[in-house]
Order: structure tokens, then sequence, then C-alpha cells
């Protein structure tokens, strides 16, 4: 029996169409990397992961959200029924949800008055994130009684100054 390769090369074409785009052909990047090669990912689909930082600002159907890769943050455009799983948000209270997005990559957003942001149509979250208990700084604690004693020590003597 003869295998035809032309006929192998169209079953291999018609296989790879069918095959989920996102884990073909996106690469995880980083905010440095879209920000600096913003011309080359234009219009092409991305996958950028990072931390879900600030306020979550749905707008109808559809929502903006801040992800910071540690670097940058990017601005998304995403279904709102998408951030059902999102739970935390990045604040000096709490770190966010760690995610992953994949979508459309725009260097000026003709949507969005030109501004730089990604189209997200998947969502997955990669990590929860959590309360952050912020410990007082003792360094910092004792310096401000120091200056805080200094300061009325001044304030006396100028009082006695003027007498």
């Amino acid at each position: 029996m003869k295998i035809n390769l032309k006929s192998v090369l169209l079953i291999l074409l018609i296989s790879l169409a069918f095959y989920p785009k996102a884990s073909v052909f996106c690469q995880n990047l980083s905010s440095s990397e879209l920000i600096g090669n913003a011309k080359e990912y234009d219009a092409k689909l991305v996958t950028y992961a990072g931390e879900v930082i600030g306020d979550i600002m749905v707008r109808g159907e559809f929502a903006w959200v801040n992800i910071s890769d540690g670097d940058n943050a990017l601005g998304v455009w995403i279904n709102a029924s998408l951030l059902k799983e999102i739970n935390f948000t990045g604040n000096y209270k709490n770190r966010g949800d760690k995610v992953e997005v994949t979508g459309i990559f725009h260097r000026a957003c003709p949507e969005h008055g030109g501004d730089l942001d990604i189209h997200a149509q998947s969502l997955r979250k990669l990590g929860i994130g959590r309360i952050v208990n912020q410990r007082l700084n003792l360094d910092k604690k004792n310096l401000s009684i120091v200056l805080f004693g200094a300061l009325i020590l001044i304030w006396i003597l100028t009082l006695f100054k003027h007498k």
C-alpha cells in the first residue's frame, strides 16, 4: 500500500486546524516583551500571566481588569462572566489572584481610545490570592518617637528664647 505524501500533509493540516489555538500558537509573554515589541504582537493572539491588581471595573457585559507580572501592568478587556473565579485583587492589604489570560493584543486599540490592551478570550486561575498582614516596622516607629521628641524639645526651646 502506497501512502500519498500530499494526503498525509492534508490530514496533518486539517487536524492542526482543529487543535486548540491557545496551546499551539501562543506562548506566555511578559509585559516587557509585549510593550517592547508591540508592533510585532499587534492584533495577534497572546498569553499573558500575572496578579490581578486594583479594582475590577465592570462595564455592562465586559470589564476592565489590570494584570501585573511584577514589571508592568496591562489592561485586559474581558467578558465579566469569566471573572467569577476572582476572589482577591491586589492592593496594600491583599495579594491578588494569579491568572493567565489568552486574547488579542492591541498596541493602539481603536475600540478603547488607542490604549494598549488585551481583549481576553479566556481566563485561567493559576493561584489564589490572600490577605497580607502588615507588620509594624519597629525601626520606623522608634525613629518617629525620637523625631517627635526632638520637635517638642525645639518647640520648648523656642518658647524660652522668646521670653
